[in-house]
């Protein structure tokens, strides 16, 4: 009996280092209850550690606040120069704050600012009832706009992140919005602002300063988003560049802001540690002869219409490969003009695409019908 609990709890004890090793990324340890490091371009998680398990996110709701008030300005719908009145509900929130006043007015700009730096709930709801009418409606729009992008883990109950019975997500959902964020570049001119001053019609003038510290003591962070209360404890949604490389990382239910900034830090350095972008095809690039007969002696070339980029794994060798795409619809290609697309792949794994365009004009007719979706590339490089 004492041999057969000996094998037990070595084999528990095996079993139990095996998943602490697992849990960290080479010797990472995150104290937070959840963490997610990815890389934004292309989605891919890196670490990961509880990411579907609901929490409230606290002032990381302001996200999507913020995601929102810009997919309004890049429509046209609203503009950066319009003029807000603030409302007393807006005015009465409470927690972290501008101090506005009732009956104030100040643009949209100030407000995403006072949003992305001070994590003013009078500016969200502000902000919120400027494009929806009313903080109950705009609250709609977010929890629509979660739902098309696929946060399934999401329930918004405001736009600010105060304390609400069932007001919840997760960290891979705060990724998803935080990625979609980060398409409307313009919004880290403000995430990545430490402080800012706004003078302009007032007597007190409104001062700023970054809720985010990442911002001024981790290289090259430039955003998103911090949170705190009691019940979500201290979360962030963070991101910075170094070398062209971008790294998100998402870290909930930290005891401390200490821990909460350690967390996110080790995370963001595992993955500038790890990867890095490699130019392979370059703008103007030839990227395949297109033959038009089977003599081979009738062809055209597909050249690359932009650079591609491609987050690798340092120190490793990627034989990449690429199969073109030709516009079968086209009656006539004339030189310069689009003519399809390629399909890049790495190790047999597709990494994306690059439109292409022909050096030369073709007429389509006997010369083209033997074309299909199937050309395949014909260089192979070791990245």
């Amino acid at each position: 009996m004492k041999k057969r609990l000996v094998i037990f709890f070595l084999v528990l004890a095996f079993f139990t280092s095996f998943i602490r090793i697992f849990s960290y990324a080479d010797g990472i340890e995150v104290e937070a209850k959840s963490a997610l490091l990815m890389e934004p371009v292309t989605g891919e998680i890196i670490y990961e550690k509880n990411i579907h398990q609901k929490f409230a996110p606290a002032s990381v709701t302001k996200i999507m606040t913020m995601l929102i008030t810009m997919e309004y300005i890049d429509s046209g719908r609203i503009h950066l120069n319009d003029k807000v009145t603030i409302s007393e509900n807006a005015k009465k929130m409470g927690g972290s704050t501008m101090l506005l006043d009732t009956g104030e007015i100040r643009t949209v700009e100030e407000l995403i600012k006072g949003v992305a730096i001070a994590s003013g709930n009078d500016a969200a709801v502000a902000l919120s009832e400027y494009i929806a009418g009313s903080e109950d409606a705009f609250v709609d729009i977010m929890n629509i706009r979660a739902k098309d992008l696929d946060m399934k883990d999401t329930s918004f109950k405001n736009s600010t992140g105060l304390p609400e019975s069932g007001h919840l997500t997760s960290a891979y959902d705060i990724a998803l919005m935080s990625r979609e964020l980060l398409k409307h570049q313009t919004i880290l001119k403000y995430t990545g602002t430490y402080m800012e001053t706004i003078t302009e019609g007032r007597k007190t003038p409104i001062g700023l300063v970054n809720h985010n510290k990442l911002v001024r003591f981790f290289k090259g962070c430039d955003g998103l988003k911090t949170g705190y209360t009691e019940e979500a404890k201290y979360c962030i949604s963070a991101t910075a560049v170094r070398d062209s490389v971008r790294m998100l990382t998402v870290i909930m239910g930290a005891p401390s802001y200490k821990v909460r900034n350690r967390d996110a830090s080790s995370l963001m350095n595992y993955g500038f540690s790890k990867y890095e972008y490699k130019t392979i095809i370059t703008k103007d690039q030839d990227i395949e002869k297109i033959y038009l007969n089977k003599k081979k002696d009738k062809y055209f070339t597909g050249k690359a219409c932009s650079d591609f980029k491609v987050l690798l794994l340092k120190g490793t060798n990627n034989q990449i490969t690429t199969k073109c795409v030709i516009d079968q619809d086209k009656k006539i290609f004339k030189k310069g003009d689009k003519i399809g697309y390629c399909e890049v792949y790495a190790n047999g794994k597709i990494i994306g695409r690059i439109d292409i365009w022909t050096d030369q004009q073709v007429r389509r007719g006997g010369l083209l019908k033997n074309l299909n979706d199937g050309l395949q590339k014909l260089f192979f490089l070791g990245v």
